[in-house]
């Protein structure tokens, strides 16, 4: 027995002990983030819940994960909690401010793009509020496709739970779909992050493994499916020129391949059989780039036909800066596969695009509805 004990302790994938104290703050995170997010419910606040959730859903489900992080890391600086607590009061003050337009486009746009600047505030604070740290920034990317593994089997179990609790209570004559939808699953889906975050702090051998091998698995898929793609529209004829539906769908096939890849390219730096992956990853930037170049051509074929709009715009810059990033990518997996370079120099290259990003994000964000009136 005592050695099983020492084996059990010299064992990495043992988890850490859970202590009532944090089980107590992660269910007072939950219960403030399921709070926030029932505000339109609970108080008459004189907008839509639609323009609501456009609004603050973002800042509400980051607000609860940065806040568990301050909490679960002890962050006590003054300075460090003024910061952490302005990057969140001067974007809800900000969207706050902004009219009541649910139609126009700059609008739209700046909500679309605050959770991306609320993710990045979060990783500041994730990463000890030193961001630049490019280590650091590796690893939060990291921590966030774990993050979205936990998340996944998290929404996956509480589908489950759904299923099971409203047919069980239909059983016996009660309709309880809509007071579970709204009471239930919306506040259950706010506060999972946190509840995911707390797994991964505890049991951090839960996807260690898992992880890898999903990447292993995803990108020959993924690869795999683009080239289906691209022969399908080939033999269709379907072009993203003058389709305004299919060229959004095209442009956000792409961000999301894009994520893909570099999340693929931080959990490939840890596994054993990174040549294969590396391999995989360099062909799926060239067919990324082909399909980015296609994007890019439509994007400036409708530029010429219908003018610029703030959407058009956005979606032009987005592309260069998705472009550029690809052949960056490129280039250090050509160097990986053919030059026998370390893996370490394409995280390197993740890690410093990602500030460029951040900036784009930003003129979105508090820019575009200056630039463009508000339309």
């Amino acid at each position: 027995m005592e050695n099983e004990i020492k084996s059990n302790l010299r064992n990495p994938e043992i988890p850490k002990s859970l202590v009532p104290s944090e089980i107590i703050m992660v269910i007072a995170v939950c219960l403030l983030t399921a709070f926030l997010i029932k505000i339109p419910e609970l108080f008459q606040i004189g907008i839509t819940d639609t323009l609501f959730f456009e609004k603050y859903v973002a800042l509400i489900i980051f607000f609860g994960l940065t806040l568990y992080t301050v909490l679960i890391k002890k962050v006590t600086g003054t300075n460090k909690i003024i910061i952490a607590s302005l990057a969140f009061l001067i974007p809800a003050i900000y969207v706050s401010m902004l009219p009541k337009y649910e139609e126009a486009d700059s609008l739209i746009l700046a909500y679309i793009h605050l959770p991306l600047l609320m993710w990045f505030v979060y990783g500041f604070v994730h990463s000890g509020f030193d961001f630049k740290d490019l280590n650091k920034r590796i690893g939060f990317i990291r921590f966030n496709g774990d993050l979205a593994i936990v998340y996944a089997l998290i929404a996956i179990a509480g589908g489950l739970l759904t299923g099971i609790t409203i047919g069980l209570f239909k059983s016996i004559g009660l309709d309880i779909d809509e007071f579970y939808a709204e009471n239930i699953v919306m506040t259950g889906a706010a506060a999972a992050p946190v509840v995911a975050a707390f797994i991964l702090e505890k049991f951090p051998a839960l996807v260690s493994k898992a992880a890898p091998l999903i990447t292993t698995i995803f990108s020959p898929l993924v690869l795999l499916t683009l080239i289906i793609f691209l022969i399908t529209i080939a033999i269709t004829g379907k072009n993203p020129y003058n389709d305004r539906n299919f060229l959004l769908i095209f442009n956000v096939m792409l961000l999301g391949v894009m994520g893909i890849i570099i999340f693929s390219v931080s959990e490939t730096s840890v596994i054993r059989n990174q040549k294969f992956n590396a391999m995989i990853l360099f062909i799926l930037s060239i067919i990324t780039v082909i399909i980015d170049l296609i994007a890019l051509s439509a994007i400036f074929y409708r530029l010429g036909e219908y003018g610029l709009t703030p959407n058009r715009l956005a979606v032009l810059v987005s592309n260069i800066l998705v472009l550029a990033n690809l052949i960056l990518i490129m280039i250090d997996l050509f160097r990986i596969n053919f030059k026998r370079k370390e893996f370490r120099i394409l995280e390197l290259t993740v890690a410093k695009y990602m500030p460029v990003y951040l900036a784009w994000i930003i003129i979105v964000v508090f820019g575009f509805p200056l630039i463009f009136g508000m339309k």
